[in-house]
């Protein structure tokens, strides 16, 4: 793939950041559109799908913030020279061909083009048919920034395919695609995973735990649970399961007290055998399934747990391998707790809606990976690229 200027890109992304800023009505009233056809009754979507004025500023902050960064390709990673005279370069390389599925999110329409025509990719944008409208004029706009500064459109297009459509592009694409993208729930991952024929990495879904320790400030602990639950129930880094050690000081009334907190939050909960013990009018959890479920509501399930590797077991068996907390004033088993969780972010005594490019440093993200291969964790401008060897002989043939 042919390298693009950094200035140039950097030029592409600057009118990008006026085009929005100078068509905030014209995209207000394509979202108005999507949203007077949308079911309200999914208020996590609703929410999700929603531009308002400070989204908008979100988005040209975004672009702003990746147009800053240093340009990630092309970047040496090492340079030896061998004793046999070979020079072995590893350069950071452009993926090529990204495509992204992703539902109700107009602002991904933002985030991922911004981030893969800056790592010198052509993104493919197949958002979902609830945000069409508004993504059709997000696109829209890029085209006219690629336009202005003399580029192809082709960089960045927008895919409107229905599911079978989707199902067939993916086994036959009309292009070669390096890696796959597909941000949302279990279903979509295992659709993508069954059909796609190249990389996929795998993003999205959440299901995260907090594990209060018996050395835990409880107040501290009440304080990040309220966050992590209520601040934002349409992000994958919302909670929605707490795990208790049942040999925490002054246990019995403390269950009493975060259960109160919760419902006067307005957050329904669910309870094991051993807490409904306790919270006896609570709903008891009959399947276990539920342990593994994202739940994307003001909803969540709270346990009891013996020990510290108790905690761990559970949550390894059942999260979605995104992020979780530890509360302790024990560093030590903070350090248990952190180094044997299978999450790509782990926590102590903080909230997991702090697993966000922005909130890390990243910058504006693609997804926050949560597979092994090839990064964890958000990724950012940095991670959305490969790498290359470029090596240089002079006749250099091997014995």
């Amino acid at each position: 793939m042919k390298l693009i200027a950094t200035e140039i890109k950097n030029n592409v992304l600057e009118s990008m950041e006026r085009i929005l800023d100078e068509n905030r009505i014209a995209l207000l009233d394509a979202n108005k559109k999507d949203l007077d056809a949308f079911n309200k009754d999914d208020q996590a979507m609703y929410d999700r799908l929603l531009i308002n004025d400070k989204k908008i500023d979100g988005m040209i902050k975004a672009i702003m913030e990746v147009r800053s960064q240093d340009d990630p390709v092309n970047r040496v990673i090492t340079n030896k020279t061998l004793e046999n005279g070979l020079q072995v370069v590893n350069k950071t390389a452009p993926f090529g061909t990204i495509m992204i599925i992703y539902e109700s999110r107009p602002d991904v329409t933002v985030e991922a083009a911004v981030l893969a025509f800056k790592a010198n990719s052509k993104i493919l944008l197949k958002g979902g048919k609830e945000a069409v409208t508004s993504n059709k004029i997000l696109v829209n706009f890029w085209h006219k920034a690629l336009l202005e500064n003399g580029l192809s459109t082709e960089y960045i297009q927008l895919l409107t395919m229905d599911r079978t459509e989707t199902q067939q592009f993916l086994k036959n694409p009309k292009e070669p695609l390096d890696l796959i993208v597909p941000r949302g729930g279990e279903k979509l991952i295992s659709f993508v995973k069954e059909h796609a024929k190249c990389a996929v990495l795998i993003s999205g879904r959440g299901n995260n735990f907090l594990y209060v320790d018996e050395n835990a400030d409880w107040e501290q602990s009440i304080e990040v649970i309220l966050n992590a639950k209520t601040s934002k129930i349409s992000g994958c880094n919302a909670l929605d399961k707490i795990l208790i050690n049942n040999n925490l000081p002054n246990y019995h009334n403390k269950m009493i007290d975060l259960k109160n907190i919760l419902k006067n939050n307005g957050v329904s909960i669910m309870v094991d055998s051993a807490v409904k013990n306790i919270l006896k009018e609570e709903e008891l959890i009959t399947d276990e399934k539920i342990w593994k479920k994202e739940f994307l509501a003001m909803k969540c399930c709270i346990g009891s747990v013996d020990s510290t590797e108790e905690a761990i077991e559970k949550i390894n068996t059942n999260s979605g391998g995104h992020s979780s907390t530890i509360m302790t004033t024990s560093n030590e088993t903070a350090s248990l707790f952190m180094e044997q969780v299978d999450c790509a972010a782990v926590y102590q005594n903080a909230s997991t809606r702090f697993t966000d490019g922005g909130q890390m440093g990243v910058g504006a993200e693609l997804a926050i990976s949560t597979g092994k291969l090839h990064h964890r964790g958000p990724l950012g401008l940095n991670e959305l690229v490969t790498n290359k060897y470029y090596v240089y002989g002079e006749g250099h043939i091997r014995e």
